[in-house]
């Protein structure tokens, strides 16, 4: 009876499909960028910053096994005209001389391709704090349905630059930084 049983259970599980792995994917960098919006007085000003690097790994069936690390070029960040790119840079904001780096590192998956969360860690002037991003996946205009070898992956989400000691300048600018990171991805070969 337990040889049966042993045995039917075996059955079951060869049946039922292999669980995928988690798709690779590999950044397309000279497509990817990632924008904020930063308030000086009451006017909102758009800023950039070139993604340099970008580690996805998306399971499509299981997207909670899905993660993202992105690390952005702080030292080659524009905030819109030049003092303000300068003082952006500077020790009393992001101070790029030692930190030319922001990364972040998502710690779990939830919700869907179609609209996903990720939790993880983002990490300013060499302070990391958690933090949850908006994430979406699109396809290129012209691909086709279920094509997934080229990929846009939009992360949206902000932070209060005060708690990773990015503070100077607080009569001038909110504290309130909103981002958007667009990367543009490729299957790995």
């Amino acid at each position: 009876m337990i040889v049966r049983f042993t045995l039917g259970l075996a059955l079951i599980f060869a049946s039922l499909p292999a669980a995928a792995a988690p798709v690779r994917y590999v950044l397309e960098p000279d497509d990817s960028t990632v924008g904020f919006t930063y308030f000086f007085g009451d006017q909102p000003v758009q800023g950039s910053m070139p993604v340099q690097q970008a580690e996805v790994a998306i399971d499509f069936d299981r997207l909670a096994a899905s993660s993202v690390r992105v690390a952005m070029n702080a030292a080659r960040a524009r905030a819109g005209v030049v003092f303000a790119t300068e003082a952006m840079r500077s020790a009393a904001v992001l101070d790029t001389r030692r930190h030319p780096e922001i990364t972040f590192a998502s710690t779990a998956v939830s919700g869907d391709v179609a609209g996903a969360r990720l939790a993880g860690n983002i990490t300013i002037r060499g302070v990391t704090r958690p933090v949850t991003l908006d994430a979406r996946l699109y396809r290129p205009s012209g691909s086709a349905p279920g094509d997934r070898d080229r990929l846009a992956i939009l992360l949206s989400g902000a932070v209060d630059r005060s708690d990773f000691g990015a503070s100077g300048y607080p009569e001038l600018v909110a504290d309130r930084i909103e981002i958007r990171v667009l990367a543009w991805i490729r299957k790995a070969p």
